[in-house]
């Protein structure tokens, strides 16, 4: 009888916990930034379902129809960033990195950087990997060395790398050696033909000798703003001398050398996308090339789109928009999130990457002529650190959509711009800015259920289910 009455007791209670659990209603859980700064990526109550209200604005998501898939979102990890962040107390920078690396709780899991290759504007000084005394030159690549980023570049990324392995990188030179250029200058010029082999060497060099760091290179971009050689350090690369070095020296390096790194071209501004199109009109150039990247200082967001239905085969990378000091956190983190993590999303963009992770109070590092006002997603002081728009900007997407995620259809009413993704989980997470002058009310409907909540102006909510 003892017997009876326990297995009794027990499927009792079995059967009452799955029926709890069966009962268990959905919710979907919320985090919310505002722009008066009351909410910055804050956790609120999970929304239960409700009814539909027929005379509400809807969000309807729909995960049977797919895009591309992300790549990630992050930031650049320019060199004056790394020697800020090495400067830091061991136990800062560790605390820093983790926020903005890790993936626990209040922290970004950023999954995407952009490096450059030798000196950006943002480095302290200008270099490349193989700087000769004027009048020589080194085609074989005998003297080429990564040495100047021992110190700083390359142990931060190691620290990055500890705390995510799966991190993704891309590389963007500035300038090739000035000795392969016209004017013999850091700043403009033009790559001579007679040294398109040698610059092919340059990149096989440095993938390689990155990856004998540990540190694999994803992507490659040719050249940052090909058409703005006014930098320092920069250089004027038409897309047809872009095409020439593809199809001529850089595919077939790659090739020979069995690299897998992808080769990215133009990585300039959406108002020229005739760049990138006259680059995959070339058949030959065209199969070496993965896909095109760009930036949003000139143009409109939608203007990738057009790439994409040329040339659906290949990707589309957003890989840098900066925000100018002293910044202003409402317009700024309206504009970017709009702009970049939804408008770029939407426009077939597999990254979303901010210019820059990193400066001081002044805006430095950056070299003679580099750019003066480039804040930082963080501003590090010592070891001090302040949170800007673009720490901001990247949250709201990069701890709840990792890297192969998949933009999935969701619709956009009036003043309720929105991006949806499913992550490999499996989950549904939509980013929704509210961009009237007035609170709105709306729902979304996620997987066949309506969740009823409302936003302030200006305010970004990331729903995930």
């Amino acid at each position: 009888m003892k017997l009876i009455s326990y297995f009794s007791i027990t499927l009792m209670l079995f059967l009452f916990i799955n029926k709890s659990i069966a009962q268990s209603p959905v919710k979907a859980e919320w985090w919310l930034t505002n722009t008066d700064k009351s909410a910055l990526l804050k956790k609120q109550r999970a929304l239960l379902p409700v009814v539909q209200n027929q005379n509400m604005p809807v969000v309807l998501v729909d995960d049977t129809r797919q895009y591309q898939s992300m790549d990630g979102f992050g930031y650049a990890l320019t060199g004056g960033s790394a020697i800020l962040m090495n400067a830091m107390n061991p136990e800062a920078r560790s605390a820093l990195l983790n926020e903005l690396f890790g993936n626990r709780e209040n922290e970004l899991a950023v999954s995407y950087l952009r490096i450059s290759i030798g000196a950006s504007d943002l480095s302290d000084r200008v270099f490349t990997y193989n700087d000769l005394p004027a009048g020589e030159t080194d085609p074989e690549m005998k003297k080429f060395s990564i040495e100047p980023e021992q110190k700083d570049l390359i142990p931060v990324l190691k620290e990055i790398l500890k705390i995510n392995p799966e991190i993704k990188i891309m590389g963007s030179p500035w300038t090739p050696p000035v000795w392969m250029k016209t004017n013999k200058n850091s700043k403009g010029g033009s790559l001579l033909p007679e040294f398109y082999d040698a610059y092919a060497r340059y990149f096989v060099k440095y993938i390689q000798a990155m990856n004998k760091e540990g540190i694999r290179i994803d992507a490659i971009t040719i050249q940052n703003e090909p058409l703005h050689p006014g930098n320092n350090p920069s250089l004027l690369m038409p897309a047809a001398e872009q095409a020439a070095f593809i199809k001529k020296s850089l595919g077939p390096a790659f090739r020979l050398a069995g690299i897998d790194t992808k080769i990215i071209i133009y990585d300039h501004n959406a108002n020229r996308i005739d760049y990138p199109l006259e680059i995959l009109n070339d058949e030959e150039a065209r199969q070496y090339v993965d896909g095109s990247a760009f930036h949003l200082y000139e143009g409109g967001i939608d203007a990738l789109s057009e790439v994409h239905v040329a040339y659906p085969d290949k990707n589309l990378y957003f890989t840098e928009q900066w925000v100018g000091a002293p910044g202003n956190f409402a317009g700024d983190f309206n504009w970017h999130v709009e702009n970049l993590i939804i408008g770029a999303s939407r426009n077939w963009c597999k990254t979303v990457i901010e210019w820059n992770l990193a400066a001081d109070p002044k805006q430095d590092p950056h070299t003679e002529g580099g750019c003066t006002q480039c804040l930082g997603a963080v501003t590090i002081n010592g070891n001090i650190v302040t949170r800007n728009p673009a720490y901001y900007v990247i949250g709201v997407a990069s701890k709840f959509v990792p890297a192969g995620s998949v933009r999935i259809e969701s619709n956009l009413p009036e003043n309720l711009p929105n991006v949806a993704f499913k992550t490999p989980e499996g989950k549904i997470v939509v980013i929704v800015l509210n961009n009237s002058k007035t609170v709105k009310i709306f729902q979304l409907k996620l997987k066949g259920k309506y969740f009823e909540t409302s936003l302030k102006s200006g305010s970004v909510a990331t729903f995930v289910l």
